[in-house]
């Protein structure tokens, strides 16, 4: 194995751009799908992401003869991001209202300085910082 993608289902994509590349991605992919993205890739050095729209699920699905009832178990699926920063500051002046908190900045037993939010195409994101003297875990 080499690498793992998440492919994260939301009902609209665009929402997703603005918060990312609010933070410092590049859209790298965009697939449209009738009269909206459909899918897209974001990087951010290492850090790869992929949406993809649940209309868009359903119709690549419907298409290759995928069992019925798929297309709904995969856009129903959940996945929360953990991405750790050099600097959480950094990270939340950018972001400002864009997201709901959902999880106050904390200092962890795990050493790390973080925040979770939600961003606005309703991704859960942790944004975490080592805290500096603390052990990597």
């Amino acid at each position: 194995m080499k690498k793992a993608t998440a492919i994260i289902s939301v009902d609209a994509i665009e929402p997703c751009l603005l918060f990312w590349t609010g933070l410092g991605f590049r859209v790298t992919v965009e697939v449209p799908h009738e009269d909206a993205i459909g899918f897209a890739m974001l990087n951010s050095g290492d850090i790869e992401l992929m949406y993809q729209s649940r209309a868009s699920i359903a119709a690549d699905l419907e298409k290759s003869g995928a069992p019925q009832g798929l297309a709904d178990e995969l856009a129903g699926s959940t996945s929360t991001l953990f991405i750790e920063v050099e600097n959480l500051d950094d990270v939340l002046d950018n972001i400002q209202d864009d997201a709901e908190v959902l999880v106050p900045r904390r200092r962890t037993f795990y050493g790390m300085d973080e925040v979770f939010v939600r961003a606005p195409c309703g991704t859960v994101v942790g944004f975490a910082a080592r805290v500096e003297g603390a052990a990597a875990s």
